[in-house]
């Protein structure tokens, strides 16, 4: 069996409508595997309703802390939203805020226990969790999640490492992002070995995926992606190719490196001993299409490492 495992992820599903139709598509005619979904966000209650026609689909929550829609009412949190009763979209004043501050860090807690609340309540499986902009790195937001996820068990998060920069940012990232890796296994929660797209976000373009898939590490990496049906959407990031990002998804290039790298494909869940359920007739998308992508590509049902609980 190969020692190669993928998670396919897409971030902001709920943002909007654009997005929530690129995972869509991206799930059903490409490798798209997981999402990660903004509780607040504007297409939230459209990304619910499409996730539950897809029961492949691992979704997880994409905490928001900045820049995004809180799910408690701006006078409950004064210390973490703007004028506009949206969270404020400069991420070191808050971090340094949650850090200083102890009714900013209160307020950060009770959004934190919030979006869990809400999450649950959409009736979704928890594949995942991660943070918007990587926020879930702080160290004191990594102890709300892990607070406010305690009842409903927090299977997988995401650690942002990507292998190979050089310099000494990307040095202090891997050595930071260690430090979390081994917070995260203590309680039993998996983590990924690796991710794949950090240093292309926004410009995930074809020819980057299929490169990226031809020299596909062994263990388990997350491949992060940003899909959206159009480049430019409310709370889109300015010049980010989101459309080019989809394409890469479906593109025949990118399943047949995927193919050929011989990788274990899935969600998070896949990986460990709580499975979802699977239709008879279908595995990922369009992959279910072509029998000549079902070698080394079938789903790993063994227990590996238990959910925390």
């Amino acid at each position: 069996m190969s020692r190669k495992r993928l998670v396919v992820t897409a971030d902001d599903f709920g943002a909007a409508i654009a997005v929530n139709e690129a995972v869509e598509r991206a799930h059903v005619d490409g490798i798209l595997t997981a999402a990660s979904l903004m509780v607040a966000g504007e297409g939230a209650a459209d990304a619910v309703e499409r996730a539950k026609r897809l029961p492949n689909l691992g979704v997880g929550l994409h905490v928001v802390l900045v820049d995004g829609q809180p799910i408690l009412p701006p006078e409950q949190i004064p210390a973490l939203v703007g004028p506009d009763g949206w969270f404020q979209p400069d991420m070191v004043k808050t971090a340094f805020a949650i850090a200083c501050n102890p009714a900013a860090r209160a307020q950060m807690r009770a959004e934190v226990k919030a979006q869990f609340a809400a999450f649950a309540a959409t009736g979704l499986p928890l594949d995942h969790v991660n943070a918007h902009k990587h926020f879930h790195m702080h160290p004191m937001i990594t102890s709300a999640i892990l607070d406010a996820g305690r009842t409903i068990g927090i299977p997988a998060m995401r650690v942002p490492v990507e292998h190979g920069a050089q310099g000494f940012g990307p040095a202090a990232m891997r050595w930071w992002a260690g430090l979390l890796g081994r917070r995260l296994k203590t309680r039993g929660i998996m983590v990924n070995d690796q991710v794949m797209g950090l240093a292309q976000t926004g410009a995930f373009t074809p020819e980057a995926m299929a490169a990226a898939l031809e020299t596909l590490p062994d263990g388990l990496t997350e491949l992060y992606t940003h899909p959206a049906t159009q480049d430019v959407w409310p709370g889109s990031a300015p010049g980010y190719r989101y459309r080019d990002e989809l394409a890469a998804l479906i593109a025949p290039a990118t399943i047949a490196a995927l193919r050929d790298s011989g990788a274990q494909l899935g969600p998070f869940a896949r990986f460990q001993d709580k499975i979802l359920p699977i239709l008879p007739s279908k595995t990922f998308g369009s992959l279910a299409q072509d029998p000549s992508l079902s070698e080394g590509m079938q789903i790993d049902h063994r227990p590996s490492q238990k959910a925390a609980r």
